[in-house]
């Protein structure tokens, strides 16, 4: 881990550095925490003979294509996965829009882009439309929208309660970056195309936290005090126990056992990730997902450090690929540096640019900043003008 003074000296770059470390960020946690998803610690130390370090290669080896319950996906060697794809997606659809989304836009862009595109999928090693990759709770808005025509600020309703739509929200924070309240709204607007309950909340946190990590001056303390005044039931307990034990470590290592239990009275999945139990994925005010509060606690055990946040993330296992996901983009936004290596080698290995949806967005969020400003001055001119109050410069 790198000394703290040389963490906050990075604190001070700009918009377009934050959002690029977000989102290279959150792409290359993607790509490090694929090979080891559904595992435990154990079972990760065991079958690696030690903790990931970096990009390792499937669990099953060249027998990939065939090895179950994985087949046919290519998950590993620097591989992104759907967490990714959705979030370049995302991207592409404020990339159209070019101003604030919500609901209807998922409906009139993300949903189109998933069935009709054809886009290099680097886990199946081929062109493809994104939805014959994406898992069946993102298949739901093509189901619920398409098929379905269910109004999309409601189409989320019924569907699993996970964190398929937090896992791709890191554009929304960045778009509002250093506004944390206007985040989580459009966010929670957003996601109610996709997911409802907890897995809904999840999304508007994970985009305020990222858009708190923006603001001049974040620390990872002030991102959790951020996500705490915003998280509603227990996804606001559940990221407070954990961030609670998360303090308490300085490493990794020691914190996998104690943040995974933490976490457990509010994750409904159970003890073993491939094997949910009854409850698991049910709409609830008693539960959370799993994967933002361990994200937070590892960004907090990691003070902020990129490599160490994601690697806590990556080795914890479970859902860990969405988990370095939402870690990695925290830390990026923060300003925690990518490793550049590692960021190569996924990008080539992907076969994706990385940087491209970083620099598209940044001139969308410059975009979208302007017409904030003149929709908030036309608005005070038109209170004060009803002796509201008197407008200020």
């Amino acid at each position: 881990m790198k000394p703290k003074h040389e963490q906050n000296a990075r604190r001070n770059d700009t918009l377009d550095e934050r959002i690029t470390a977000a989102l290279v960020g959150a792409a290359v946690g993607d790509a490090l925490g694929g090979p080891v998803e559904g595992y435990s610690p154990e079972q990760i130390l065991e079958r690696h003979g030690g903790r990931v370090h970096g990009i390792v290669g499937p669990w099953h080896g060249d027998a990939w294509r065939t090895a179950r319950p994985l087949a046919p996906y290519h998950k590993g060697d620097g591989h992104v996965t759907d967490d990714t794809l959705m979030t370049h997606a995302l991207v592409r659809v404020y990339a159209r829009v070019r101003d604030h989304l919500d609901a209807y836009a998922i409906a009139d862009h993300l949903v189109p882009d998933l069935m009709t595109e054809p886009r290099w999928i680097p886990e199946l090693e081929t062109e493809a439309l994104p939805l014959q990759r994406i898992f069946l709770a993102e298949k739901w808005l093509v189901a619920r929208i398409h098929y379905g025509h269910a109004d999309p600020r409601e189409a989320g309703a019924g569907n699993i309660v996970n964190c398929g739509a937090a896992m791709y929200m890191t554009p929304v924070g960045l778009v509002n970056a250093a506004n944390p309240r206007a985040a989580y709204a459009e966010a929670l607007d957003v996601a109610g195309a996709h997911q409802s309950s907890y897995g809904r909340e999840a999304a508007g946190v994970l985009a305020a936290a990222v858009a708190a990590a923006c603001a001049p001056g974040a620390t990872p303390d002030s991102v959790v005090s951020t996500c705490l005044s915003l998280a509603k039931d227990a996804t606001h307990t559940a990221i407070e126990r954990v961030c609670e034990e998360a303090s308490r470590h300085t490493d990794f290592e020691s914190a996998l056992g104690p943040l995974r239990e933490a976490v457990a009275p509010y994750d409904t999945v159970g003890p073993d990730y491939r094997a949910p139990s009854l409850g698991a994925r049910r709409p609830s005010r008693l539960h959370a997902i799993e994967e933002l509060p361990v994200a937070l606690g590892m960004l907090l055990v990691a003070q902020g450090d990129y490599r160490h946040a994601v690697l806590g993330a990556v080795n914890y296992g479970r859902d860990c690929d969405s988990i370095a996901t939402m870690a990695g983009a925290l830390a990026g936004a923060l300003g925690s540096s990518v490793p550049e290596d590692w960021a190569k080698t996924v990008a080539e290995a992907s076969r994706l640019d990385l940087w491209q949806p970083a620099t598209t967005l940044t001139a969308v969020t410059r975009e979208i900043f302007t017409r904030d400003v003149h929709r908030r001055r036309t608005h005070e001119q038109a209170f004060a003008s009803l002796g509201g109050q008197e407008c200020s410069d």
